[in-house]
């Protein structure tokens, strides 16, 4: 791309302003917040902007009034479609990311290449597979669906072994208050505190197992064998199966630090990285984080581009 004229009133000498990675809420956020500072932005994603969002049938925790993720997602979509200094690269993937002292180079997986002189990478995380935990063994490691995707249909009438005792089984919850449903919800030990949100729901029987085995799948049905803490063995039976086990980090390849749980702590990336969203933590997967550090980490590549001090 030619040179042109950065809407900051400096030359550029890159492509853009600033490069985001990730289209979620955190990702948007930057880019709404660069534009409001006078930056030009690029932002990659590889699905639609804020897709998680549209699975998320009940929210009552953020600001605006919005009471479902569609309803967010539409309106943080719409803004961003109509915000000109931010040009979006939807359907496209990061395969490369590399820092350099004087700027960051990101390759798409078209082969084209983009400079600027900061990044933020926001590409969130993924839902974690029975596989993927010590405390589930599955013989044939089946792909489950997380439970927020589950519909109405899915759960009316029928019991679901749920593996895992992350929030959003309180967002289910709340999206179907009418469901006939019967949650069979097996957790570690490490899970325990999450599940107090849902301790009180009369859909909802509490497993704590030291260990879970799922069978093979035969028909429709789901058998498994909970083991607890106390050594004793329990069948399980249920209609279907789903994880709310968390979520794992799907952070592009390149130069990103990760930690030992594969997050990407921010003050351990190189000074032109800058972290934002759910990549940052597991401590921090929300809604209301994710729009904050976005925002927070557009105004930190504006103010560095400048040598300004953050707070002042």
């Amino acid at each position: 791309m030619a040179d042109t004229p950065s809407r900051t009133g400096s030359p550029a000498t890159h492509d853009t302003d600033l490069i985001v990675v990730g289209g979620g809420p955190a990702g948007c956020a930057a880019a709404r917040m660069a534009a409001g500072v006078g930056m030009r932005s690029v932002l990659i994603e590889p699905d639609a902007l804020c897709r998680n969002l549209y699975r998320i049938p009940a929210l009552n925790n953020v600001l605006g009034g919005h009471t479902s993720g569609p309803a967010l997602a539409d309106s943080i979509t719409a803004e961003l479609k109509s915000t000109e200094p931010c040009r979006l690269a939807l359907g496209r993937r990061v395969v490369g990311l590399r820092a350099a002292d004087d700027h960051v180079a990101v390759t798409l997986d078209t082969g084209t290449r983009l400079t600027a002189p900061y990044v933020v990478v926001a590409t969130g995380v993924g839902p974690l597979q029975p596989r993927d935990v010590p405390w589930v063994t599955a013989p044939d490691a089946p792909t489950l669906s997380p439970l927020w995707q589950a519909e109405a249909d899915d759960a009316e009438d029928r019991t679901l072994l749920v593996l895992g005792g992350d929030r959003p089984i309180g967002t289910f919850l709340r999206a179907h208050p009418t469901t006939a449903t019967r949650l069979l919800v097996a957790y570690p030990e490490a899970d325990a505190y999450k599940i107090e949100e849902i301790r009180d729901d009369a859909r909802v029987t509490l497993l704590p197992v030291e260990h879970l085995i799922l069978s093979p799948s035969e028909g429709t049905a789901v058998t498994a064998e909970a083991v607890r803490r106390d050594g004793e063995r329990h069948p399980v039976t249920a209609d279907a199966a789903y994880v709310s086990i968390g979520n794992a980090p799907t952070a592009p390849p390149g130069d990103l630090v990760r930690g030992p749980d594969g997050y990407c702590p921010p003050p351990r990336q190189h000074p032109r990285v800058i972290v934002a969203g759910d990549l940052r933590s597991a401590r921090f997967q929300r809604i209301m984080t994710a729009l904050g550090s976005g925002s927070e980490a557009a105004l930190h590549a504006y103010y560095a581009a400048r040598d300004l001090p953050v707070s002042g």
